[in-house]
């Protein structure tokens, strides 16, 4: 029986693209078919223009909730490009044959791993949730622990399952390799032999397929797909192609089944499978993004290893391989600032072509070239190049796809966008700084041209909340919430990729904004967080968003006493209420909340205090946050409440005493502490007897504010010298260690004053007390202080 000629690869596999390439050139065909989306076709085209630069990908997405997508990635190795470009240069007819995206889409999840992605098959889907890809084995894992949850669950004195290990791996340790990428690399990239590659590649497909697995799913899904290619390829011989003059690309794993004595899919069984509505794009890609790394389960580990290894096939120089990847390993760390020699890379070389004849290799393997870089170059020590080797295996290549190549809704709404608010001068590869003034400009005419600037902050806000590096904001001097801002923006393939996932959200900026706040709420469960929306949505320009994100705020704050929580919330609303009339909202329904959440951080603050030194870190912020309300808005907030549980802190010894010294610090900025008050606390707190801990920590948090203030207070230098003085030499050594941080802040002209003040209680002098820090350290000092900086702070 006839057969067309079926030639099995892996996706991302060199060495497939290598041989096929010559195989194309031998057969001659008339039809080249290859496992792809069979609804994609119209891409074609794009894919192989001139101007496309790989990596690329197809992305196929529904456009109907919930959003799941399939993306179809190809690098200039990859062996289905290699035959879309043969099949453009000879002219022959191509066409893709897997399922249409749409049946994909619809399919439901599938269980363990969906093995044969390695193998050129359909190469990811995802959900909602995730952007980069995800291939069928790990969605399967995914779906695989969700189980091994609920069998925990009932049957939590059953002793726990083995660790998954998927069908290639199993493979490839029966075969003495490590991993499977080892397996691999080792017998078929390595594999110049002609015919050599189709041959193995078929025999591993046979064997796969013979392999048990525990994915029924998975086999019946796979099973559908075959059913459907030979559909595919019996339409191409009706039309009159001779079967010889047919190749057919497909994954190793489905290579033995595709001749004529296996069924084909009928027209009931086609009309069967379930279908989603989706949409189809070609995007940018990455080579991060391809890696596996990233998480994309149908990727390499070394995206720029394989293009260096297919650019030695295609120069037939496979052997000099190693010598280049270590060479570009000794560069960069050179690069780096670490020097490595032209003769550790040539022992690097002999140690990897050494490991590779321990296996029965003809070349090393990635592996080995790894392990023989630490060795050497790394000088067993892997942490020293480990950037080194992300760089040279993974790489920083992105896509590029020419003007004119389909584009998504999104992108056209972004192209809109960017010529109505005249920005089209800033997408450069050049980072440019754009200033905007937030006002109303009252000399021009149009509304739109009164508020440009508002309208582009609005704008540029919605990129940065969906994730689109374009534009990133720049911190200024000014308070938080007025009229100015400055970005820096600057436009990359990686913008463009951001750019085409965020349709996954919605068709337009505005929509994939506001579904993305709407995911946000709906898992919220803090009013930190809600609140963080609330000022988003509002720098988004997106009101409705807004309230609803400020319903949630509600929601929340009658259910948490979470000090540092409510006081985050109340700071953010504060700065929205802040805007005003500057982006054209009216801020009265937020006041309300801002004095309902600022009632239940002051009574949370007492309790909030009770707490280790790393809690009190993040307790100071949101005290600091808290205070600034108050100030702020002492016409809304309960203040005196605020006082007074501050005066209740300050006053106990039971609370974190850096929160407690704050609290006093608070007070006196206030002019809330005369200086008798502030004496009496300062020979309480700094009294002999009391510990490191508690005096030098208090101390700690009184220095956080108002130094001028404290620096004019003659008597609590007296006082802290005469405490530091009482302390023996384990006490003043811990001590020591909340006053160097206390002290570290302060600017070099403060501590000087603090000098003459203690040379003033000295009886030294002013001037004296200056010259003598100002001499260099005695040996005895330096000792003395590289002994502190060995003192672990941690355990403080």
């Amino acid at each position: 029986m006839a057969s067309v000629n079926v030639f099995g690869v892996r996706h991302l596999s060199p060495a497939g693209a290598w041989h096929l390439r010559r195989y194309l050139d031998e057969i001659r065909p008339e039809v080249v078919l290859i496992e792809g989306m069979s609804d994609t076709e119209s891409l074609i085209q794009d894919i192989v223009r001139k101007d496309t630069q790989p990596p690329i990908a197809i992305l196929a997405y529904t456009d109907e909730l919930p959003v799941r997508t399939i993306v179809y990635p190809f690098a200039d190795y990859s062996p289905e490009y290699q035959a879309l470009l043969w099949a453009r240069e000879n002219k022959v007819q191509v066409e893709f044959i897997d399922l249409p995206s749409s049946v994909f889409l619809a399919l439901e999840k599938v269980s363990p791993a969906t093995e044969d992605d390695s193998e050129g098959d359909r190469t990811g889907t995802q959900t909602d949730q995730e952007l980069s890809g995800e291939s069928e084995e790990s969605q399967a894992n995914a779906v695989e622990e969700e189980e091994d949850k609920e069998f925990d669950n009932s049957m939590a004195l059953e002793p726990p399952r083995p660790e998954y290990v998927s069908l290639y791996d199993r493979f490839a340790h029966q075969a003495g390799e490590h991993d499977y990428d080892s397996y691999w690399e080792r017998n078929f990239e390595h594999n110049l032999t002609p015919d050599g590659y189709r041959s193995i590649s078929l025999e591993l497909g046979r064997g796969l397929r013979d392999v048990d697995t525990d994915s029924p799913a998975w086999r019946a899904e796979n099973l559908v797909r075959e059913a459907y290619m030979r559909r595919r390829i019996q339409e191409v011989v009706d039309s009159g192609v001779p079967h010889a003059k047919i190749v057919a690309v497909v994954g190793a794993f489905h290579a033995p089944v595709l001749g004529d004595e296996y069924p084909k899919m009928t027209d009931e069984e086609l009309a069967s499978l379930p279908q989603r509505s989706c949409k189809l794009t070609l995007m940018p890609y990455s080579y991060f993004r391809l890696s596996s790394q990233s998480g994309y389960g149908a990727g390499n580990r070394a995206p720029a290893y394989y293009e260096l290894m297919w650019d030695a096939l295609e120069q037939n120089d496979l052997k000099g391989l190693p010598a280049r990847y270590l060479t570009l390993v000794a560069r960069n760390l050179r690069e780096s600032g670490t020097h490595r020699s032209t003769a550790e890379v040539i022992e690097g070389v002999r140690l990897a072509r050494t490991l590779s004849a321990l296996k029965g290799g003809l070349a090393p393997t990635l592996r080995d070239l790894r392990d023989a870089a630490t060795t050497i170059i790394g000088q067993g020590n892997s942490s020293g190049i480990q950037e080194a080797l992300a760089r040279v295996d993974v790489g920083t290549s992105i896509g590029r796809l020419p003007k004119g190549v389909s584009r998504t809704s999104i992108q056209e709404d972004f192209e809109r966008a960017m010529d109505r608010l005249k920005l089209e001068k800033y997408r450069s590869t050049v980072r440019q700084e754009l200033q905007l003034d937030l006002r109303e400009n009252r000399q021009v005419k149009s509304a739109e041209a009164a508020f440009l600037d508002l309208n582009r902050s609005s704008f540029l806000h919605q990129l940065r909340v969906l994730g689109v590096s374009f534009a990133q904001p720049v911190k200024t001097s000014q308070q938080s919430g007025t009229w100015a801002e400055r970005w820096n923006l600057a436009w990359t393939p990686e913008s463009e990729i951001e750019l085409v996932e965020a349709v996954l959200l919605g068709e337009t900026i505005e929509l994939a904004t506001g579904y993305k706040f709407r995911s946000i709420l709906q898992d919220c469960s803090s009013v930190a967080s809600a609140a963080a929306v609330v000022r988003n949505a509002c720098e988004c320009g997106m009101m409705t968003a807004m309230e609803e994100a400020r319903r949630r705020l509600q929601e929340l704050s009658c259910e948490t006493s979470d000090f540092r929580a409510i006081a985050a919330a109340a700071s953010q609303l504060g700065t929205v209420v802040r805007y005003g009339d500057v982006r054209q909202f009216d801020p009265k329904p937020l006041k309300p909340l801002i004095s309902e959440l600022f009632v239940q951080g002051a009574l949370a603050l007492f309790a909030a205090a009770s707490c280790d030194n790393a809690s009190a870190r993040d307790a100071l912020v949101a005290m600091d946050e808290m205070n600034r309300v108050s100030l702020e808005y002492h016409e809304i907030v309960d203040e005196h409440l605020w006082i007074s549980e501050l005066q209740k802190l300050a006053n106990d010894d039971d609370r974190n005493p850096l929160l407690s010294g704050y609290a006093c610090a608070i007070l006196l900025e206030r002019n809330l502490i005369s200086n008798d008050d502030l004496a009496r606390e300062v020979s309480r707190r700094l009294s002999p007897g009391i510990s490191a801990d508690l005096g030098a920590g208090w101390f700690e948090g009184l220095s956080q504010r108002n130094r001028y203030a404290l620096i004019a207070r003659q008597l609590l230098w007296e006082s802290l010298a005469d405490y530091v003085s009482s302390l023996d030499e384990e006490q003043f050594r811990r001590a020591i260690v909340f006053l160097r941080r206390a002290f570290g802040t302060f600017s070099a002209q403060e501590k000087r004053q603090i000098a003459e003040n203690l040379g003033q209680y000295w009886n030294v002098g002013a001037d004296t007390a200056s010259e003598l820090i100002s001499e260099d350290l005695t040996e005895q000092e330096e000792q003395a202080l590289n002994d502190l900086n060995d003192f672990d702070f941690d355990d403080l």
